[in-house]
């Protein structure tokens, strides 16, 4: 009776086993022919010739057709030189003399080609395009660009010209250096000139001799009807601002309270007719962001967020490539465009105003500005300790460095239309006259380092008129001092209280 019981149930587990095979025959099936495939790929993998490769590099193009990530449409190409040799060329050889001819085969990159940030018109026939590009290969080879431009108007035929470039970190740049390219198309009175609308297509190739890459990046877009002209007709546009401020990279851990002092002051300084463009690398955090909030809400601020530049190395979180692409963005909004510090105070004599200032220098497309170096650990306690901490920083950070240098860095102010790239202590890339005398007209105080500080900046405090502090002298220069209860009520009577309680 047992062995008839085993038998009934050796056949329910023989049925089960069927069953469950059945029943997943086709997964069964898709494995087995992947172990077939991966065995004969493991098979055929030790005959496959060591020069055959696919690296990140070659597959650019395919991975930007499936990205939806990226804005831009990038193409590669490779233009491969007249003299190149055959496909062989990867494997060393002996040649006739008895010379064993060694190859060298690059794989990947190392840097980018082009990093496109942004591209702008700078005229009826011209652009501007700003990025980032390998420093190495600008340093020592050979790239070029070309630039095209594609009108959404079948009838119409692609025009190209020689981008011409303009590298403005003065060899400051790490592994990207920041570049303009700067296209021309001087061969017509107008680029779209029915306003039916195109594409800017910007080709950047690396120069190699032998491996001629070219990366075809659509840098900007022309929707139809989108193009206003008289934009640059200087004659027939008004500006919509008199004074910009374009600021550099913001990173750190920055200080709400020296943020506040500032913005309130230089809203003050440049009046109603006045905007200022920031950049966020990072320094923007939420005490900050609250500070620059009600400038932001009165449309007197622009902030930008730049935090995904970080993953490119350049220089001070690529500000070269920041104030130009600022340059370019605001060029046509403003008469003058000033490049300085958020620990810098502008100062025009008490007898003077911003206004007549400027127009006694409106012959000059650039003029630079003297700096006034300032401490930003010593304090004046002229009203006592206990007022001297409740005060702002700059009523009473009031003592210059006078020690003598051969020279300080300057800031510059442009009329930006006369200028096609620029950098953070001045312009070397614009048309017109310069002015570097202008220190009886308008110069900067520099409070270095206080901006970085999150406690209070008083280190100690003195009543003199000139001290000496770690082997510094120092005289008392109370310009700025002198203005600051003025700042503080403009803030008060223009936001209310809303930053009373901003912390250091």
């Amino acid at each position: 009776m047992a062995m008839v019981k085993e038998k009934e149930q050796n056949t329910k587990d023989k049925k089960l086993l069927v069953g469950v095979i059945w029943n997943f025959s086709a997964e069964l099936k898709l494995t087995f022919m992947a172990l077939l495939v991966l065995c004969t790929l493991a098979t055929l993998l030790p005959f496959i010739p060591s020069s055959f490769s696919l690296s990140t590099s070659d597959f650019r193009f395919c991975i930007s057709r499936f990205s939806s990530a990226v804005p831009l449409n990038t193409t590669t190409t490779v233009e491969e030189a007249s003299s190149s040799p055959s496909p062989e060329k990867n494997l060393d050889r002996v040649l006739d003399n008895g010379v064993i001819k060694r190859t060298f085969t690059g794989y990947g990159s190392a840097a980018y080609n082009f990093v496109s940030m942004s591209a702008y018109r700078g005229g009826v026939n011209s652009f501007a395009v700003i990025g980032l590009s390998s420093k190495p290969l600008h340093v020592y080879g050979h790239p070029s660009y070309r630039c095209e431009w594609v009108s959404l108007d079948p009838t119409q035929d692609p025009i190209s010209t020689t981008g011409f470039k303009i590298l403005t970190d003065w060899g400051y740049g790490r592994i990207y250096t920041t570049v303009v390219v700067n296209c021309t198309f001087s061969s017509i009175s107008a680029v779209n000139p029915q306003n039916s609308g195109g594409t800017l297509i910007l080709h950047a190739t690396t120069g190699d001799p032998t491996l001629n890459l070219t990366d075809s990046i659509s840098v900007l877009t022309e929707p139809p009807k989108s193009v206003d002209f008289d934009l640059y007709n200087s004659t027939k546009k008004t500006k919509k601002y008199d004074y910009l401020y374009c600021g550099s990279s913001l990173y750190g851990n920055l200080s709400p309270q020296r943020v506040r002092e500032w913005i309130a002051y230089h809203v003050r300084f440049f009046g109603e007719r006045s905007h200022f463009v920031l950049h966020d690398a990072g320094g923007i955090h939420e005490e900050v962001f609250e500070v620059l909030k009600p400038w932001i809400e009165l449309g007197r601020v622009t902030l930008h967020d730049i935090r995904d530049q970080e993953r490119f190395d350049g220089y001070y979180h690529n500000q070269f490539m920041i104030v130009n692409d600022c340059l370019h963005r605001y060029r046509f909004m403003t008469k003058w465009m000033f490049f300085f510090d958020v620990d810098e105070f502008l100062h025009v004599p008490v007898k003077e105003t911003i206004s007549s200032v400027m127009e006694s220098l409106e012959e000059y497309s650039q003029f630079t500005i003297e700096q006034m170096p300032m401490s930003s650990r010593i304090c004046y306690s002229g009203d006592g300790p206990a007022r001297t901490y409740r005060k702002w920083g700059i009523e009473k950070l009031a003592y210059r460095d006078v020690k003598k240098v051969p020279r300080r860095d300057r800031k510059y102010a442009v009329q930006p239309e006369n200028v096609f790239a620029t950098g953070v202590h001045m312009s070397q890339n614009l048309q017109g006259k310069t002015y570097h005398k202008a220190e009886s007209k308008i110069r900067y105080f520099h409070y270095h380092g206080s901006i970085s500080q999150r406690r209070e900046p008083c280190r100690q405090l003195f009543n003199d008129s000139r001290v000496v502090f770690e082997n510094t002298p120092y005289v008392l220069d109370t310009t700025i001092c002198d203005v600051g209860l003025a700042v503080r009520t403009f803030e008060l009577r223009t936001i209310g209280d809303r930053l009373l309680r901003t912390r250091q």
